[in-house]
């Protein structure tokens, strides 16, 4: 834990983002629905100005958990402007829950100091990769409501309950199709333009391969679906895996890294 490499600040700011998302993380269920708004709006903007601080303040730092906290934030816009078309969804606890998780991961692990980009470049590419990022979490969030408005289906619940079956599964597929492209875009730079961007040509590391192999199960998900109609468990269970081997390209290469090795490196 590096939680003494974070300012007094963003200390502060971080407890404060993560109480404000506990507030409908544990009590959706008893507060009225626009208190839960607003405490689910006021933790987004502090999260954000953690996020500033932590990438453009006097010692700039990223790292597993970080990249974690961008995710989060990215997926809780998305929820925030889908809940204003969609008023039926049902995720503020469980989001809540996971912005507050991605705050305080983020205050015991800031990363390693950002060197100076040896490439203009190199903050895009970074963008592109966390972008995909949050896109395919979001589609994660989505397939979940889908589980359970299937659920809701046999158990013969309320059908209006919720967002209908077959929106969740449209919504779904548009965040994969628009996260396929970015993680494109993400490795064909890498790809194309290692040695402006890292100073080192690509190579086959543990980030390369987790990153190559995701990208496989995306377009292998994208292919079955549009050629043979993949729905269902099949769908999500490829979904999850291309989900999972993301995670492990860049989170999980650097939790080893900072954590288990505690040893940083470029990001």
């Amino acid at each position: 834990m590096i939680l003494s490499s974070a300012s007094t600040g963003q200390v502060m700011l971080g407890v404060a983002a993560a109480a404000a998302y506990a507030v409908p993380a544990l009590r959706a269920a008893r507060s009225h629905p626009l208190a839960v708004r607003c405490a689910l709006l006021v933790a987004w903007f502090l999260h954000a100005l953690l996020l500033v601080l932590g990438l453009v303040g006097d010692t700039p730092r990223f790292g597993f958990a970080p990249a974690l906290s961008v995710t989060a934030w990215l997926v809780l816009t998305v929820y925030g402007v889908e809940s204003r078309l969609f008023p039926q969804l049902q995720a503020r606890w469980a989001l809540a829950g996971l912005g507050a998780l991605a705050v305080v991961l983020a205050l015991l692990f800031p990363g390693q100091p950002l060197h100076v980009a040896a490439s203009p470049w190199l903050p895009l590419h970074w963008a592109l990769g966390i972008a995909s990022y949050g896109l395919f979490g979001a589609a994660v969030v989505h397939a979940w409501l889908m589980t359970r408005a299937e659920q809701r289906i046999r158990q013969a619940a309320d059908p209006h309950s919720g967002v209908p079956l077959l929106t969740l599964e449209r919504l779904t597929f548009r965040f994969v199709s628009a996260g396929f492209v970015l993680l494109s875009a993400t490795l064909l730079a890498g790809w194309l333009f290692g040695e402006t961007l890292y100073g080192r040509a690509w190579k086959w590391d543990h980030k390369s391969v987790f990153s190559v192999l995701s990208w496989l199960a995306f377009a292998t998900l994208l292919l079955g679906r549009a050629r043979f109609g993949w729905r269902g468990k099949r769908a999500l269970r490829m979904l999850y895996i291309g989900t999972g081997l993301l995670l492990l390209a860049y989170v999980g290469s650097r939790f080893v890294l900072e954590v288990l090795l505690t040893r940083g490196g470029a990001a």
